[in-house]
């Protein structure tokens, strides 16, 4: 048995030997140049005891297609493994080419196109948000007449918010059509791979979790303290904090999961055991509209907070899922027992990346209640602006009794590592 992981990730938190222990064959690893580097890491010397490492460029070429499937048949891979969002379809095809047990193309499509996905959330009984799929510039122009500003534009296949756009006025809306244009702006023909949406007020949440055996088998919610578009223009820590067990909103967002994850994996679906990201917006008026649900777990360091909760890590799940390994304290799922409790509350605290030269960061924090810390970038180093919202230059989780102290620890915590933290400007 030999697992082919196609991974656009740092290296250092994804101990891949560690999280398939009792596989007994070949680990062949295909990784993102790019992704090592932005997080500081040193580029491999050698194949870090893998049966091969090769690092590419540009992960998004057709040649890396191309390598997994020669290097598929080379090490007779029976297991293919994905964790990032842009991964899911090319590991799904691959699998289905190759004729492999997991997800194939059909079983993922649903959390990777928008519209299909709101599509079947709908008949499932979930509020989305007012969308259109449109075709030409005036298409777009009539839905903002109809539904007023502002107006989110975003790729119906896109992750962590790149490319994703507000746009609040006419003259917004005009400039963004003349990119989002398919040929000459004249001619106003849109690209195929847009959605266009009405702006949801309100705070977001996310619900995290585990399936196991096609049943809901680990969640928990948490709030966004910030807004995740606001990326490369928010210089200040940006809080993100679990729900308490008695929160009003934490039924109503594990039932939403329950009921989302259900009417995007039918019966017959390939995809039964994975762990999932799923983003809520919680209105003014007290409504959950879904925005959208991943097949993979969530970014930043939401793996961390999940783990402080359960003891449990979503991408070692995950991993050891994909690879066709046993899933302990899990087996019983199929069963449908009652979920787990968190031990206690989590969060994590994040700084983005912003253009200059790093003069100074912060110590690693010796606070007790603080589960880990982490730096992207190193004195002396030139960096440019975050170029999705998870592009860090810091994050840390923390761990309380309660929300609101977590909360509270970390605020306090980001407003040391802000003061902590110096960048100037490079002339």
């Amino acid at each position: 048995m030999s697992v082919l992981v196609l991974h656009r990730n740092p290296l250092r938190p994804f101990p891949y030997h560690d999280w398939l222990s009792g596989h007994d064959g070949d680990i062949v690893v295909l990784a993102a140049r790019d992704k090592i580097e932005s997080a500081g890491e040193e580029l491999p010397d050698g194949d870090l005891g893998f049966a091969r490492l090769e690092v590419f460029d540009d992960f998004d070429d057709e040649s890396v297609d191309a390598r997994a499937l020669q290097l598929a048949g080379e090490f007779r891979v029976t297991h293919v493994v994905a964790l990032h969002e842009a991964d899911v379809q090319r590991a799904a095809r691959l699998r289905e080419r190759l004729g492999l047990p997991g997800a194939w193309s059909a079983d993922v499509r649903p959390f990777r196109d928008k519209a299909l996905m709101k599509r079947l959330a709908v008949e499932g009984g979930a509020e989305v948000a007012t969308h259109v799929v449109p075709h030409t510039a005036e298409q777009v122009r009539e839905f903002a007449a109809e539904h007023g500003f502002p107006l989110v534009l975003k790729a119906r296949d896109g992750y962590n918010s790149i490319g994703l756009r507000v746009l609040r006025d006419r003259d917004g809306l005009e400039a963004c059509l003349a990119e989002a244009c398919q040929g000459p702006p004249q001619a106003g023909v849109l690209r195929d791979d847009v959605l266009l949406e009405k702006f949801v007020p309100g705070r977001m949440c996310h619900v995290d979790g585990l399936v196991a055996h096609g049943r809901m088998a680990t969640a928990w919610p948490s709030q966004y303290q910030y807004e995740l578009s606001s990326f490369a223009a928010d210089p200040g820590p940006r809080v993100d904090v679990t729900l308490d067990e008695d929160d009003p909103l934490t039924p109503r967002l594990l039932a939403l999961a329950e009921q989302v994850l259900a009417a995007l994996t039918p019966k017959g679906s390939r995809l039964v055991h994975h762990a999932f990201h799923m983003e809520v917006f919680h209105t003014p008026d007290d409504r959950l509209v879904l925005c959208e649900v991943a097949c993979r777990s969530g970014g930043a360091k939401i793996r961390e907070v999940f783990f402080t909760l359960f003891g449990v890590h979503l991408a070692e799940f995950a991993t050891r899922a994909e690879a066709g390994l046993p899933l302990p304290g899990f087996e019983g799922a199929a069963d449908g027992g009652p979920p787990p409790r968190p031990r206690c509350m989590s969060g994590q605290v994040l700084t983005m990346k912003r253009p200059g030269l790093v003069r100074a960061l912060p110590e690693p924090p010796g606070d007790p209640w603080v589960e880990g810390f982490w730096l992207f970038a190193e004195p002396g180093q030139v960096i440019d602006v975050a170029s999705g919202s998870a592009d860090f230059l810091t994050a840390a989780v923390a761990s309380a009794p309660s929300r609101a102290e977590c909360e509270r620890r970390l605020r306090e915590l980001g407003a040391r590592v802000q003061a902590r933290t110096e960048i100037v400007e490079v002339l």
